[in-house]
């Protein structure tokens, strides 16, 4: 245990080095580029769960949630700087305390031994009944560990997350997550103040100041620098459609929210966009201030063909944010398929608007 700390806070450190070589402290935040994880809590299917899955995916779909991830700390400690985490709400408690693949599988893991899906809260899961392992049954215990490793590394360069609020109609197993509602989204608001902190939280107003609207602050570049932004986190909803609608409702440029939205270029509530393919587009879009995310990889298809050029568009591209499933070369399927920046890090100055 000593020696995964030591070495740790050395990868801490060389990523802190690293970062101030390339003079990234003067930045403003939307001209670096980072490299995070898809789904970074996710943990693989249990083997006995594959195997019995596989017999009956005539689709052909399980190869394409078939890759992990190591616990979130340690992915910090690699320098990565993008998290994307799923939450279903659960109000009342206990809606997915109990996978339904389980009734037909015998597991050689037992699923929630501490009982902690059977407690209200908002649960991080994959897709429910099925790729349920996770590194954290609730939202909850996901922030208190995230404020402890930042409490642990207070110089750290800001960490992007993505949360993207699930919900939707009832799966194939018969359970159907719970939707959400104003009520919810406030709450949501609430755990990220409550377990991580206000102070910790980049948020919509700081970047809006005194400009009309988030659009208009964006617009003029009036994003912190990387070493005003230290420590901190920054939020978005990875929703475009009536999730998003409803977390602005009441919330013009979503004054007093959390978390950014995934709008629409030229909107009141547009800062931070979604683009997952890498396209020219976004070299555009980010010239004009806004900050975009994008994947290098998706659905394992270029770690198995170990093919790199999403991820070379992805740089060129200038979008922020970009995520991988592979960090690390995967072990549950033979590939050297592995995304870094020059010298094995995750985090530089951005090739469009880096000046």
């Amino acid at each position: 245990m000593k020696k995964a700390v030591v070495l740790g806070l050395f990868l801490s450190s060389l990523n802190l080095f690293w970062s101030q070589s390339q003079n990234l402290n003067n930045l403003k935040i939307n001209e670096i580029q980072v490299i995070g994880s898809h789904n970074s809590y996710k943990k693989a299917i249990l083997p006995e769960v594959y195997s019995y899955l596989s017999k009956k995916d005539s689709m052909n779909f399980l190869p394409r949630i078939q890759y992990e991830h190591i616990p979130i700390p340690q992915q910090l400690d690699l320098g990565l700087r993008n998290l994307e985490i799923d939450v279903y709400a659960d109000s009342k408690g206990g809606k997915y305390a109990h996978p339904k693949i389980l009734d037909l599988v015998k597991t050689s893991q037992p699923f929630d031994p501490e009982g902690k899906m059977k407690e209200p809260g908002y649960k991080m899961i994959h897709i429910t009944d099925i790729d349920y392992q996770t590194w954290y049954y609730t939202l909850e215990d996901c922030l208190k560990d995230l404020k402890k490793w930042s409490a642990a590394h207070p110089d750290h360069d800001p960490i992007f997350i993505t949360l993207e609020p699930k919900d939707g109609k009832a799966n194939r197993f018969g359970t159907e997550p719970e939707h959400y509602t104003s009520k919810l989204f406030d709450d949501l608001d609430n755990e990220l103040k409550n377990y991580l902190g206000k102070n910790k939280i980049i948020t919509p107003d700081d970047i809006r100041g005194s400009y009309k609207t988030l659009n208009e602050a964006v617009l003029n570049k009036n994003w912190p620098k990387v070493k005003d932004a230290k420590g901190k986190f920054l939020f978005v909803l990875d929703n475009n459609s009536e999730n998003r609608d409803l977390y602005m409702k009441d919330h013009p440029s979503l004054k007093g929210r959390m978390i950014f939205t995934n709008s629409m270029p030229g909107t009141p509530e547009s800062a931070v966009l979604f683009m997952n393919d890498p396209s020219p587009k976004i070299a555009e879009l980010v010239k004009l201030g806004y900050i975009i995310r994008t994947r290098a990889d998706a659905d394992t298809m270029e770690a198995r063909k170990e093919d790199y050029s999403r991820f070379e568009k992805a740089m060129e591209s200038g979008a922020q944010v970009i995520t991988t499933d592979y960090y690390l070369p995967s072990k549950l399927f033979k590939s050297n398929y592995k995304i870094s920046f020059d010298n094995n890090t995750y985090e530089r100055k951005n090739p469009v608007n880096g000046k």
